[in-house]
């Protein structure tokens, strides 16, 4: 990764887990479908056969074996990443990262840590239904000692995932389908500590802030077009790490505009979209806002398996500008 090269969201995963392979000899990634272009799209394309199968290591499904053995690897001094193609079906292992992961560094009294990475995909759409849509970031974020990074673009993609690997913490780094065909131009990448990753604007604006993580942040800048032919600016904030959340640069952007549209591509009740709400209400006072602070999230029930109901229940760049026109011209 030496020159600027053009690479898809599912091509900079690619490259990340080609460096790390690379360059650690501790790392390992460990999962599910993990040759098949089926289950992880193009971000793992080939990577067995230029490292071998002891390095990545298709299993059985059994989401809680694989994660208590990639967590227990963690804690003897390996830096695993265990991959779990539908996040759905990461709640199985469940128990190894909530009562596992996220403990063991508290209840060993800070002698040994689990350097372990939980990639989660979310799948959405193509009528897959209930049990195979859901995006759970929310669950995780909850719970102290684990990091959540949501990388919105090619570029944290890569980056983030290195990042991520490299933390002496327990992170949970989610991915997302509907960013995999996403292209960016993109640099070198440097080393990176996720300490040093803040919420990042990535359009400036001045009429209303958009916020969101992950694919929800394509939709605001999407959205953010389709404001400014109207001649409303939006500015728009990637929050790219989730837990911890910083506050500031959302809060910040805020105080400049006055209003704040919250979005999120998981359901409004104990979400994200509500804490960053919260957190912007708790920083700044009521003088600071000119318009109610709204979110736009999924609706309160199970993602549909109709593609004519799935139009319907997912959020889109014209659904977000709707809300935030609402909120910039006062309406209901």
């Amino acid at each position: 990764m030496t020159d600027s090269i053009r690479l898809t969201y599912a091509g900079a995963l690619r490259e990340g887990f080609r460096w790390l392979l690379a360059e650690r000899k501790d790392v390992f990634v460990i999962g599910q479908g993990l040759w098949s272009p089926w289950y992880v799209g193009a971000s793992m394309t080939d990577l067995d056969k230029e490292f071998g199968a002891d390095r990545v290591l298709d299993c059985p499904v059994s989401e809680m074996a694989t994660t208590g053995a990639a967590i227990g690897a963690s804690l003897c001094g390996y830096r695993p990443v265990i991959v779990h193609p539908r996040m759905d079906f990461m709640i199985l292992a469940t128990d190894q990262i909530v009562n596992g992961a996220a403990k063991w560094r508290y209840m060993l009294g800070g002698q040994a840590a689990p350097a372990v990475t939980i990639r989660g995909i979310v799948n959405r759409g193509g009528e897959q239904g209930a049990q195979h849509s859901q995006a759970l970031h929310a669950w995780y974020a909850h719970v102290p000692g684990l990091r959540v990074v949501m990388p919105a673009s090619a570029t944290d993609a890569r980056d983030l995932l290195i990042a991520s690997v490299l933390s002496d913490d327990p992170v949970v780094f989610i991915d997302d389908r509907w960013l995999y065909e996403q292209q960016e131009e993109m640099a070198p990448s440097g080393s990176r500590s996720l300490a040093d990753v803040s919420p990042r604007i990535v359009r400036a604006g001045r009429d209303i802030t958009l916020v969101g993580a992950s694919h929800s942040v394509l939709l605001c800048r999407e959205a953010a077009t389709l404001l400014a032919s109207e001649g409303i600016d939006a500015e728009v904030i990637d929050l790219r790490v989730v837990a911890p959340l910083d506050i500031s640069p959302v809060a910040a952007s805020v105080r400049r505009t006055g209003r704040l549209l919250a979005v999120d591509g998981s359901w409004a009740n104990c979400g994200l979209a509500g804490e960053v709400i919260a957190g912007v209400v708790e920083t700044l006072p009521p003088s600071a806002l000119r318009a109610a602070l709204r979110r736009v999230t999924l609706p309160p029930a199970s993602a549909p398996t109709s593609r004519v109901l799935e139009a319907l229940y997912y959020p889109t760049p014209r659904s977000v500008a709707d809300a935030a026109r609402a909120v910039v011209r006062g309406a209901g």
